[in-house]
């Protein structure tokens, strides 16, 4: 029987797509067949993380903007009420994030989704759990614009900011000639972000050449990680910044098959998107408990325990989540490698906001 035009060129696809992805995997396994696991070797030198994070043409950061940027991040005058600032839920003593289940908006509404730490959002291509930002210009305006987040009154944000005379010279300083708006706030914020790095772990520091950094089983828990018989956490959480950037249904309870949070679906409207959330970094993984986009693991091994189940829910998971076959010594040595990936930091000195 002859297939119809639109039916083939779905058939062709779907083969195209399926070759691609066998092609992928034979690259990786290729890949990990290459990869020498002692300190410094140069098959391991595409985990580190470049030094400096990119940024647009038209918001190079400069001292001035990433000052600015820290004092609106911490400024909580910039929300409707005068309670909420970024860092509410963008605390650096929490792993900039808050340490909830799900964060908490304007006057202690509960929210649907977990707080993304900001750390190496820098080095994200896109943005939020849902992919719906597309840098951190584009995001550091979402929650002052989000009702149930900080619901910025902007009119009253912009008289505040305007008639105040330190912000308003640190606005000329940063961007002279430039208006302030929400342009100029958006900018700045993300300039104090981009400063937000974690590329200084023992994992790093091993990768470079030190031999002590990681522990024998920390070592060893690298190895479940890389390999696609085992963890095959690198198919999603992929060098340098330990995440794809793109948007898997992990099988969670909250997904409920479709039919909870759509997540990605909302904005690209693709069956396998449907419950499909932006694959986090795992840099400094052990600050940001709880873990997944509904805060449902409490711990790194309940986290573990998830994807050698295959998930909870069975339907319409991303083809790379499937049951893993581990031992409790190999679990416990895959936990041990995510706590390698942790940077020892500098404590963070909160800005002094101008009063008038």
């Amino acid at each position: 029987m002859k297939l119809k035009g639109d039916k083939l060129a779905r058939n062709l696809l779907l083969a195209s797509v399926v070759a691609l992805g066998a092609c992928a995997t034979t690259a990786q396994s290729e890949q990990e067949q290459r990869l020498v696991f002692e300190a410094g070797h140069p098959s391991l030198q595409y985990w580190l993380l470049p030094d400096k994070p990119p940024y647009p043409k038209d918001n190079e950061p400069t001292a001035e903007r990433i000052a600015l940027g820290k004092q609106l991040f911490f400024d909580p005058r910039l929300s409707r009420d005068g309670n909420i600032s970024c860092a509410s839920c963008h605390n650096p003593m929490l792993g900039w994030s808050d340490g909830l289940p799900t964060g908490r908006g304007f006057r202690g509404a509960l929210l649907g989704r977990a707080s993304p730490t900001v750390i190496n959002t820098a080095y994200n291509s896109i943005q939020m759990w849902d992919g719906r930002k597309k840098d951190l210009e584009d995001q550091a305006i979402g929650p002052m614009e989000a009702s149930v987040e900080m619901n910025t009154d902007f009119d009253q944000m912009f008289r505040f900011l305007r008639n105040n005379e330190g912000y308003r010279t640190a606005f000329a300083k940063a961007y002279p000639g430039e208006e302030i708006n929400k342009e100029t706030i958006a900018k700045a914020i993300a300039s104090y972000e981009r400063t937000v790095i974690s590329n200084d772990s023992p994992f790093d520091r091993w990768i470079k050449g030190d031999k002590s950094a990681m522990t024998e089983q920390q070592v060893r828990g690298f190895k479940v990680f890389v390999d696609p018989d085992k963890g095959n956490c690198e198919i999603c959480h992929s060098a340098p910044n330990f995440t794809d950037n793109g948007f898997h249904n992990i099988g969670l309870a909250s997904v409920d098959g479709g039919k909870g949070d759509p997540g990605r679906f909302a904005h690209k409207p693709i069956k396998i998107l449907k419950g499909a959330f932006k694959t986090p970094t795992l840099r400094d993984i052990t600050l940001t408990a709880p873990y997944f986009h509904d805060g449902s693991a409490k711990t790194l091994m309940e986290v573990v325990e998830h994807y050698v189940k295959g998930g909870e829910v069975k339907e319409n998971l991303s083809p790379n989540i499937k049951p893993l076959h581990l031992t409790q010594q190999e679990k416990e040595d895959l936990v041990a490698f995510m706590e390698a990936l942790t940077t020892d930091h500098e404590p963070v000195t909160l800005p002094k906001l101008p009063l008038k």
